[in-house]
């Protein structure tokens, strides 16, 4: 890894059509699991930590943590400094119960830290 100081970051968990699309073959399939399981990353934050496509990372807030691969977002989907993963339970990890009244929880602009913690062979 090209660096072992974590950063900080902005998640943003939310739903993609891809996952819809593996929730209609069960929550088991392997794209529904592959989507809730992998980390979407801006390019130049992929470059500036060193990371390819399936290397796995580390990410945690006061609330929890989160290991999952890492994807390189499209384009410019994703500006430097946020990132993205399907809602599911790794993003529950980092989500605070506290729903202010409202009975969902905060679940949009997490602030958290990112480590790299293994290559893709």
């Amino acid at each position: 890894m090209s660096t072992s100081t974590p950063q900080q970051f902005i998640l943003i968990p939310g739903r993609t059509s891809r996952q819809g699309t593996g929730l209609n073959e069960g929550k088991y399939s392997s794209d529904y699991l592959d989507e809730i399981n992998t980390l979407q990353v801006s390019p130049a934050d992929m470059e500036s930590l060193g990371l390819v496509d399936g290397d796995r990372v580390r990410v945690w807030n006061e609330v929890g943590e989160m290991k999952v691969a890492v994807k390189t977002s499209k384009g410019d989907e994703l500006p430097r400094g946020i990132l993205f993963i399907s809602y599911g339970p790794q993003s529950c990890h980092l989500m605070n119960s506290n729903t202010h009244g409202t009975g969902m929880p905060d679940s949009k602009g997490m602030d958290v830290w990112l480590e790299p913690v293994a290559k893709v062979d």
